[in-house]
């Protein structure tokens, strides 16, 4: 008898996980298509944002761009319902392309111009897109309950939350530290490449999106951030931004940012620290405020 009766109990409850598996395929196919797992790389922080983007409701404003935008994190902003897509080490075209692929787009969407010179993520862009979104159904379930937890796990801080730290920051004097060694480096670097042929590419491709875009009734506006002195006269920002404001001379097709340049600092020589990209993100809050017809 007891053999018969754990073979019994173990069908019972293998038919029981099955009805449960099915049971949750069918609550994630009407409730969970969008949830995906986060992936696992150097740039976590930035996908699991995209992970975010593809699954909740859309933002008003989505900006997208290499690591001088990611350095913009998200709860610097006081505007409400924003996602910052820059990839650290990648393309601001990457994220245009994720963005221009989702059935629904942002209001606006803000373009950083000032490093073209890396091509598109195909990985990442595949992974993000729609027709990526369309998994088998007996392991959705699993991947839906894990995704959704590693969601709530990093879910960021509000600008409501750490507003009072970033009112301390700026109230502090601009940094002193010398980084003249780190300049020199990235100066060498950036007189030493010829970004023409990616940048032309790229700047190509934006091209063609923004009118894509554009149809969805999103409204597409490239930026530039502000970089040191002696990089923005390297061979590679000059021939950058002379590209790019060829392809898109019209100052409406632009961000306008207002910053006091010597506030400013680069502990790096090439990225923002932390006091002056809050500076900078208070300047695109009041663009973006009347953009978006805040009071």
């Amino acid at each position: 008898m007891q053999p018969t009766s754990a073979v019994h109990w173990f069908a019972k409850c293998g038919f029981s996980a099955g009805l449960l598996l099915l049971a949750c395929g069918v609550a994630t196919a009407w409730f969970g298509n969008g949830l995906q797992l986060p992936s696992t790389t150097t740039r976590d922080g930035t996908l699991i944002t995209l992970n975010r983007y593809v699954r909740e409701p859309v933002p008003d404003v989505v900006l997208v761009g290499s690591s001088l935008a990611f350095r913009l994190k998200e709860e610097y902003f006081a505007t409400p319902r924003l996602r910052n897509l820059a990839l650290a080490g990648g393309s601001p075209v990457t994220g245009l392309e994720i963005v221009a692929d989702q059935p629904r787009l942002p209001k606006v969407i803000l373009v950083e111009t000032n490093v073209l010179s890396r091509s598109t993520d195909a990985a990442v862009v595949a992974k993000y897109s729609r027709a990526d979104n369309v998994r088998p159904l007996f392991f959705r379930p699993i991947r839906t309950a894990v995704a959704a937890y590693e969601n709530r796990l990093h879910a960021p801080l509000n600008h409501a939350q750490v507003s009072s730290a970033l009112h301390q920051l700026l109230e502090r004097p601009p940094s002193d530290f010398d980084n003249r060694i780190y300049v020199d480096r990235a100066l060498e670097q950036w007189n030493a490449e010829d970004p023409t042929a990616a940048v032309q590419m790229n700047v190509s491709r934006i091209e063609q999106l923004i009118p894509m875009i554009e149809r969805k009734g999103s409204r597409v506006l490239l930026f530039e951030l502000p970089c040191s002195a002696q990089l923005e006269g390297s061979r590679s920002a000059k021939i950058t931004r002379e590209i790019v404001h060829t392809a898109f001379p019209h100052p409406g097709q632009w961000l306008h940012i207002e910053y006091a340049r010597e506030e400013l600092r680069w502990a790096d020589g090439v990225h923002l620290d932390e006091r002056s990209a809050v500076s900078v993100t208070q300047s695109i809050d009041k663009t973006l405020s009347f953009l978006l017809g805040s009071p």
